[in-house]
């Protein structure tokens, strides 16, 4: 049974209801023990132990050790504290002793929970398999949700999935069932929606192995995007390390009204801050603008917040949270929260060390694009734009849904435009197709009829997962090389992103502005102020759209898919063939030898935007995503060389030929040849895939060199024993060639804050000497050391 089901309500919640009156008890407590009245909360979490999931009745919320701590780390700093800052500092490891200071130290953190999506899950649980541990050490998940490709519609392209990806699922459902990991089965949704309804929660630390998870702060969590082996030190009981983070504020003011939506709210912040802007950061929301965006909205904004490098991003709690926990039957999580509230909303004069003020009066429809998600433009202004840049105005797709924008809410609010054009006997002229991001959203819009309003203005209802948002699309309506537009309600846009296509133009806006263009058919369309003509010749003007948050009666759960962990797994085999194409175990990489890393090949040298997807790219790829091997074939494959301006031919510094670039990498692999890869600046931004990381290392790499990196990916570095180095200058990034030779010295003084000193050595014989940076402390140079954090991990286990 599912989230909208109220039987497990009344269970989880069942010691609740036993307190009434509640009011009375919390007066008799607060006279018996003489203290302030968040503190009685302490002890009503004694009695109630509220489950953190109707999944796992036995695993408990504790914001009783959240206020503990924060009272530690309260007391130490002596200031009030950003909403971030109590939930991050609240799951401290050791509150009273860990050094912290924003933007230097590292966090010693102790999540609630992990979360896995299947892409990711597989490599996350082929590492935790060679970890030799018997079962994860925190409440975990899988969520089947990357590897269904958009072809002919929801149920179809289900049962295709289901046979094509049969040996994943099954190694994924064998292994949560032997390690204790709870399944979510293909069909059941998108991770990040199936989280907010059944996981997240106010005051909660939950890591995710997709760049998306920070979803979960639009229910007031702290939900931080991670590579699989982060994964892997938490469920393994091992406190997991973050930079501690700065905190970007954004007031809101003022509140949302017609055509603009929560979407707009991030698109306007990533115009601001840019790709980079949020890196290292928090971005925490606030002021009296927050109340007038539903619980959903906020996870949308959260979501997109991956796309400026943020950290994560996140919502005080407050009223609209509260009616979503209780229309998602977790009604007795949003009482426990009311008591701790102090604990969930940011302290009257905290400090944020940059400062964004928004108007929601103000703000005004937005779209971004296309090729990068912080290019915005108004939707007033986008077909003058387009038209002077030479963008087709022609959407030949219109696409909404994805972890983004697929709630109750976004979906409602896409049907009112629908339905009004239906009214005059309009359809879509663009193609138009719909991803409901859980089966509870499925089944609750096809109960309430909003399916069925966008089936009929020409839309196609996918299936339940990521599908297009990520390159599962078999899209057949052009031709790769031909120029043209698409809009979606997604969060990224980088080239051949969603189709594999670099001429297709990708622009991303809220469901309903897709919505009103795809009817439209072109970008040269302001639905706020332009006209249409219905089927009679008459022309009128699309109302803003208006829809309920949530849906007037309860949830439908749909069909259950839900897999739970057994009691006894004893007997639980997993298996992985020796022959499979599919999934491969892993073969632990070479430790350190101890020497200086002498005359390093550059692999390549790469020129401007290198997104994870330039580095690892998905579509077609994702099947690969448990073999090591076979993805390595798609190592960098996207990356612009600078030597010749083309993508996936690199020069063999022995053979002269150019060739591919994991043909390259082989060939100096096989050849003992140790490569080294030149980056721009915010290598590695877009999705936490570890893939990015362990190709590079597996095919022989031992740095990457940048002008800066992204978060997820310097740290997916670090774990598999490379060098993520950038320059002290980033003016020395023009003297490297791609023929140069580097030599890498200062290794057996490996030490934190210590630049290592690099020798450019060109054909000619002459030599540049350059300084690299790191951002290493301690732990991470024992990684590097060992080889890679889970080395490291099994050095540990054997003393």
């Amino acid at each position: 049974m599912r989230s909208g089901s109220r039987h497990f309500h009344a269970t989880s919640s069942l010691s609740v209801h036993k307190m009434a009156p509640y009011s009375l008890l919390v007066t008799r407590l607060q006279k018996a023990l003489g203290v302030r009245q968040y503190h009685v909360a302490s002890v009503l979490c004694q009695r109630a132990k509220v489950a953190m999931s109707h999944f796992e009745p036995h695993e408990y919320i504790r914001y009783d050790l959240l206020e503990k701590n924060i009272d530690i780390v309260r007391k130490r700093l002596n200031r009030p504290l950003t909403l971030s800052e109590k939930i991050v500092y609240g799951h401290l490891d050791d509150p009273a002793k860990q050094e912290i200071e924003r933007g230097k130290t590292y966090l010693r953190l102790r999540p609630d929970r992990v979360a896995m999506q299947d892409a990711t899950a597989q490599m996350a649980m082929l590492q935790f398999i060679s970890s030799g541990l018997p079962k994860v050490a925190v409440p975990s998940t899988i969520h089947c949700d990357h590897l269904i490709e958009a072809q002919l519609g929801g149920e179809k392209d289900l049962r295709r999935a289901k046979d094509i990806n049969q040996e994943v699922y099954n190694f994924l459902a064998t292994a949560g069932a032997k390690y204790g990991v709870g399944f979510w089965r293909p069909g059941s949704g998108i991770i990040h929606q199936i989280i907010l309804e059944n996981y997240a929660y106010p005051g909660v630390l939950l890591i995710g192995t997709d760049s998306h998870t920070p979803n979960g702060g639009g229910l007031g969590g702290i939900c931080i995007g991670v590579g699989g082996a982060d994964a892997v030190d938490v469920m393994a009981g091992i406190p997991w390390e973050l930079k501690c983070p700065k905190v970007i504020g954004v007031k809101l003011t003022g509140s949302l009204s017609g055509w603009t939506s929560p979407k707009d709210v991030i698109l306007k912040v990533a115009g601001i801050l840019t790709v980079k802007g949020g890196t290292g950061a928090i971005v925490e929301y606030h002021g009296p603008g927050v109340d007038s965006i539903s619980c959903t909205g906020m996870a949308t904004i959260c979501n997109m917040g991956a796309e400026i490098g943020a950290t994560t991003s996140v919502f005080p709690y407050n009223h609209r949270m509260k009616k979503y926990l209780s229309k998602t039957g977790r009604e007795d999580i949003a009482k426990l929260a009311d008591e701790y509230k102090d604990h969930l909303v940011p302290d009257p004069g905290c400090h944020y060390d940059q400062l964004i003020e928004i108007n929601l009066n103000e703000l005004k429809p937005h779209i971004n694009g296309p090729f990068t998600p912080d290019l915005a433009h108004p939707v007033a202004e986008v077909g003058t734009v387009a038209e002077k840049e030479g963008w087709p105005l022609d959407i030949r797709v219109g696409l909404i849904g994805s972890c983004t924008n697929s709630s109750y809410e976004d979906m409602g609010r896409s049907a009112a435009v629908a339905k009004q054009a239906l009214a005059h006997g309009l359809k879509c002229k663009s193609q138009f197709t719909i991803t409901p991001g859980s089966e509870q959203i499925r089944a609750t819009i096809e109960r309430d009829g909003y399916a069925q309003i966008l089936r009929e203005v020409g839309g196609i209802v996918l299936a339940n997962a990521c599908g297009p948002c990520i390159g599962q699309w078999d899209r057949k309506d052009i031709k790769k090389g031909e120029k043209n537009t698409i809009v979606t309600s997604y969060n990224r846009n980088f080239t051949g992103r969603n189709d594999a296509n670099p001429e297709t133009h990708a622009f991303v806006t809220s469901p309903e502005i897709v919505t009103a263009l795809a009817i439209a058919g072109t970008l040269n369309f302001n639905p706020e102020t332009d006209f249409l003509t219905g089927k009679d010749g008459k022309k009128f003007k699309l109302e803003a759209p208006d829809a309920d948050e949530l849906p007037q009666a309860e949830f439908d759960p749909g069909q259950d898919t839900y897999q739970h962990p057994p009691k006894d797994s004893s007997g639980q085999r997993v298996d992985v063939s020796p022959t499979s194409q599919r999934l491969q175990l892993l073969e632990p990489f070479d430790k350190w030898d101890g020497k200086d890393l002498e005359d390093l090949q550059i692999l390549i040298k790469v020129k401007g935007k290198c997104t994870t997807d330039h580095i690892s790219a998905a579509g077609p790829w994702l099947k690969f995503r448990g073999h090591l091997d076979n993805i390595s074939n798609n190592l960098l494959i996207g990356a612009i060389n600078i030597e010749n301006g083309k993508a996936n031919s690199v020069r063999n510094a022995v053979t002269q030929e150019f060739g591919p670039v994991p043909d390259t990498a082989r060939y100096y692999k096989k050849h003992g040849i140790r490569w080294v890869v030149i980056g721009d600046e915010n290598y590695g931004e877009g999705s936490s895939r570890e893939h990015a990381a362990l190709e590079p290392r597996h095919l022989g790499g031992r740095a990457i060199i940048t002008k800066s990196f992204a978060r997820i990916h310097e740290t997916n570095l670090k774990k598999q024993g490379l060098l993520p180095l950038t320059f002290a200058d980033p003016a020395d990034y023009n003297k490297i060639h791609p023929v140069d030779k580097l030599t890498i010295q200062g290794l057996k003084d490996f030490a934190p804050g210590k630049p290592l000193k690099c020798i450019i050595k060109h054909p000619n014989g002459t030599q540049e000497t350059i300084l690299l940076n790191h951002t290493f402390n301690e732990t991470q140079i024992e990684w590097f050391r060992a080889g890679s954090a889970l080395n490291r991990m099994k050095e540990l286990q054997q003393h």
